[in-house]
């Protein structure tokens, strides 16, 4: 009976074609069909989300239904108009964020195309060529060098064979696979040097192999299935969620206080419908959710030019909210390529020449090694090739650990040879004098983390490879060096209190050494690496990170887990990858960030893709982050104050038995010339203040901390207070209830002005640095001047459709009495504000 084959890496060939019902000549052709019923075809399983299913996700957060309700609360009480902005503005941005969620749902597909190719395979002893999506569990498979891997295979044969793991492991370094290796049943996959897995290709050699996974059941398809996983919503989005429910609570509560005072009072019922009603539409930020997006889609536009690529618009501001940067180490914080750095040679013309020779790289392609070596020879590599032929060539040899070429040297052959210090020591009878040396050198640069080779050459007894007696002519260390801007981006990153994680599939001795380089790992802390995240639970893992700056041989899995468990512990996570191996992590990561030239399933699982892979991008990209959070956490202030002073005066004037101190009306004009023209200038604000030398703050207090909460019911009450006042003390002087009613519309509109104009700055009260403060936001003052120009139109030109007069000298002296006091009042705040959190260094 056919089944899937558990842990096939510790299985023989031949356990496993008594398994999968196989043999050295393959399957039956006429198996084909059965197997591929029983396993599946060799596909991924798309995941598939409804155009429809994504557009009415855009209407599920509660402050868009509390506008519905509103908007269907203005039709029904003959305010068409009202409704029909408020509609408007809820369809623009529900199509912004369906436009962002519509492409963001493509990670599958991409993962998809790793997979599209043809494979050749044996069946019943005949070679023929199949697409990859035929392949059933106990085909052999015949496979050379730039072959993709269409499925999970265990080697049956080998032949100096080295494939690039890279998208899988994160590892830059080529793997070796040998086919005569029976490995123990918990082998981790980057320890599977029997095996080959889907998604990767061979750099070197030749394989013939037996296909034991396919389709759903690859390790490749585990790491898709985590990226299925829903990523998790932006702190913007998780605090206006809380801030929506405690308005709702907060607005019932008021709404029924206010309609039953006005009822017992013996107000008409459709008075007290209209006057509730109008609460409730001043009440309701209507403006935030077309502010919030109009900031981060300049706040999008503004990191495009700083090399980031916004996929996702609530992103925007999730960078400037990270805590926790889990970044690779490939490419991002090192070049992403092997290069020399150490030598150690005893003959530097030799030394140079095994390297040209004994290479199997062109200027365009070869492995890492090779490559290196290459560019280290420079110019010369094409000469020496040119003038030294190769006349035999043994291919590199996982056993031996070594590759070999015979070239001619002159009138004579010679014999160039590489491979692994300790494979050449053994053979390196011309020059036993320097081992001592080699073998201190060695040492030095294995500690270092570098990837060592050796070199040597012989003119005797070439011909017969296990008589060959070598002189060896010197060592090179290789390693992929930090990017030069790495260490400054890691500091400035510190400063502004954000740790950083190194997560790599690369050796832990590697990734320690550069993580030093570039300051992410210092004495003190800790390395972990993938057999110890393995077999830690998660609170001993989740221990363990407290003091981790550094997680070395990390599975997919790992660092996905790794990801969860700091977001369990209130982090705001930011991941960077470029791997197939990183999309599980990006996509469970608050901020998933893939690099430019990384795997298409990286970048459409990300919800940003730098185009520059630099560390410093990333720390460049968080600053303009936190400009954008600074600028949102100033209009959410400015709504909220500009809404909860109009309930607070209409709900007091309604409980004191008074008349109306604004006509609904009039609160439908204070929206348009208040937050409608002053919000909008929001976005372009600049930095107050250095934002990186800032540490991030939690997610429960980005936007709602006690200084937010306690500015925002100061300024409403100030407000709200002092209109009251003048409108009674006008009622109380044989003013008419127009005149007072006119001069009580006026105040909060310029109240609300001048709220506007001192929320430019959060920091500083507005006479600390009255520069500053001028030219913080230019925009401001267009908008305050269109914002007047309608004020006065609806004062002196039609003031009749806003149930108000125009206002004499005396009612303007009222006014700007009651406007300069309320200034002062707030600015008064605010330095008490500015000294409480210098005494307390918060500032």
């Amino acid at each position: 009976m056919l089944s899937w084959v558990e842990a096939p890496h510790s299985k023989t060939p031949e356990e496993l074609y008594d398994l999968l019902q196989s043999s050295p000549l393959g399957i039956e052709a006429s198996s084909v069909l059965q197997r591929q019923h029983l396993y599946g075809r060799n596909l991924l399983i798309e995941e598939k989300r409804s155009v429809i299913s994504i557009l009415i996700s855009q209407f599920k957060s509660p402050i868009v239904l509390i506008l519905i309700a509103a908007a269907i609360l203005s039709y029904a009480m003959g305010n068409p108009n009202d409704g029909f902005i408020i509609m408007g503005i809820l369809i623009i941005n529900s199509l912004l964020g369906f436009v962002q969620e519509y492409r963001a749902e493509t990670s599958i597909h991409a993962l998809k195309k790793l997979t599209e190719t043809h494979v050749r395979v044996m069946r019943m002893g005949i070679e023929a060529l199949v697409p990859s999506d035929d392949l059933v569990p106990g085909d052999i498979v015949l496979l050379a060098e730039g072959d993709l891997i269409p499925a999970d295979i265990r080697l049956i044969e080998s032949y100096g064979l080295q494939a690039d793991e890279a998208t899988l492991t994160g590892e830059s370094l080529p793997s070796s696979k040998q086919s005569d290796q029976l490995l123990s049943l918990n082998t981790l996959p980057y320890e599977q040097s029997n095996t080959l897995f889907s998604g990767t290709h061979i750099l070197k050699g030749t394989a013939k192999g037996i296909v034991t996974a396919t389709g759903e059941h690859t390790y490749l398809a585990s790491i898709a299935k985590s990226a299925q996983e829903k990523s998790p919503h932006s702190p913007l989005t998780r605090s206006l969620a809380i801030f929506s429910k405690r308005l709702i609570i907060i607005l019932i509560g008021i709404l029924i206080l206010v309609g039953v005072i006005g009822l017992l009072q013996g107000r008409n019922s459709e008075d007290m419908a209209s006057i509730l009603l109008a609460e409730l539409v001043s009440a309701v930020p209507e403006g935030l959710p077309i502010v919030v997006t109009l900031i981060l889609a300049l706040g999008a536009y503004r990191l495009s030019r700083h090399k980031v690529l916004v996929r996702h618009l609530p992103s925007v501001e999730s960078l400037g909210s990270a805590s926790v940067i889990a970044t690779d180490k490939t490419g991002t914080i090192t070049e992403g390529f092997l290069s020399v750095s150490k030598i150690e040679a005893l003959e530097d013309k030799e030394l140079k020449m095994c390297a040209a020779l004994c290479n199997d790289a062109t200027m365009e392609r070869g492995d890492s090694l090779d490559m290196a070596l290459t560019r280290w020879v420079a110019d010369e590599y094409a000469t020496i090739r040119n003038n030294n032929p190769r006349v035999i060539y043994h291919p590199f040899d996982p056993k031996a650990r070594l590759m070999a070429t015979v070239n001619q040297n002159g009138k004579t052959k010679r014999l160039y040879i590489k491979g692994a210090y300790e494979a050449l020591r053994e053979i390196a009878h011309n020059n036993s004098e320097d081992l001592e040396r080699l073998h201190n050198a060695h040492d030095a640069m294995a500690q270092q983390g570098l990837r060592v080779l050796a070199f040597g050459i012989s003119d005797d007894d070439w011909e017969v490879p296990a008589q060959w007696s070598i002189r060896l002519v010197g060592l090179i260390g290789f390693s992929d060096a930090a990017k030069s801007g790495s260490a400054d981006a890691v500091h400035q990153a510190k400063e502004a209190g954000i740790r950083v994680i190194m997560v790599t599939g690369d050796n832990p001795i590697t990734a320690q050494v550069i993580a030093q380089e570039v300051g992410i790992w210092r004495e003190g802390d800790s390395v972990l690496n993938g057999h110890e995240i393995e077999t830690m639970g998660d609170e001993d893992l989740q221990l363990a990170l407290l003091k981790c700056t550094v997680a070395a041989r990390a599975l997919p899995e790992h660092k996905y887990r790794i990801v969860k468990l700091l977001q369990a512990k209130g982090e705001i996570v930011a991941v960077t990858g470029d791997g197939v191996n990183d999309v599980p992590a990006l996509k469970a990561a608050d901020l998933g960030i893939a690099m430019g030239n990384g795997s298409e399933a990286a970048k459409s699982t990300a919800k940003m893709v730098i185009t520059d892979n630099n560390l410093g991008v990333i720390v460049d990209a968080i600053r303009q982050g936190r400009i954008i959070t600074a600028n949102l956490r100033k209009v959410i202030f400015y709504l909220l104050a500009t809404c909860f002073d109009e309930i607070l005066l209409i709900s007091t004037a309604i409980i004191m038995g008074l008349p109306l101190p604004v006509h609904p009306t009039q609160i439908l004009w204070i929206n348009i010339v208040t937050d409608g023209v002053v919000d909008k200038t929001f976005p372009m604000c600049r930095e107050e203040g250095n934002v990186m030398q800032k540490p991030p703050r939690r997610l429960n207090a980005q936007f709602f901390d006690r200084w937010q909460i306690g500015r925002i019911g100061w300024v409403s009450v100030v407000n709200a207070s002092i209109t009251l006042l003048f409108f009674i003390h006008l009622l109380n002087n044989g003013h008419s209830y127009e005149a007072a009613l006119t001069v009580s519309f006026c105040i909060i509109v310029t109240s609300q002005w001048v709220n506007g104009l001192l929320a430019q700055k959060e920091e500083e009260p507005f006479f600390y640095n009255i520069r500053r403060s001028l030219t913080i936001n230019p925009a401001i003052w267009i908008g305050l001047g269109i914002g007047i120009s309608l004020q006065l139109i609806a004062l002196y030109v039609v003031p009749h459709w806003f149930h108000a007069i125009s206002p004499d000298v005396i009612m303007l002296t009222y006014i700007g009495s009651a406007t300069a006091i309320i200034f002062v009042l707030i600015e008064s705040y605010k330095w008490l504000e500015w000294s409480l959190k210098k005494r307390k260094k918060l500032i």
